[in-house]
């Protein structure tokens, strides 16, 4: 049962990543395309988080969530820059 559930997961979260990718490429503003690139740092995780459960290992959890923290500050950066122009004052 779970074996299935994992395989869907990995399938929503694959159609959730190519959505993400489109709008990345295809945003009509700046802001959508960071919040898009967001999402894929997101979808990524879950993708690092689900092998890991699928794998049975401790260091994708761990990779899952160093990625977190850098996506937390990517994008907070990306959004410092398009409000203020910088992103040091």
């Amino acid at each position: 049962m779970l074996k299935a559930a994992l395989e869907i997961a990995f399938l929503l979260i694959g159609a959730s990543l190519i959505l993400a990718l489109y709008r990345l490429v295809r945003g009509p503003e700046a802001s959508d395309r960071v919040l898009a690139l967001d999402t894929l740092g997101i979808n990524a995780i879950a993708l690092l988080v689900l092998y890991g459960i699928e794998a049975a290992s401790t260091a994708y959890f761990e990779t899952a969530l160093l990625l977190s923290l850098l996506g937390f500050v990517g994008a907070t950066a990306l959004c410092r820059f398009l409000l203020r122009g910088d992103i040091i004052e």
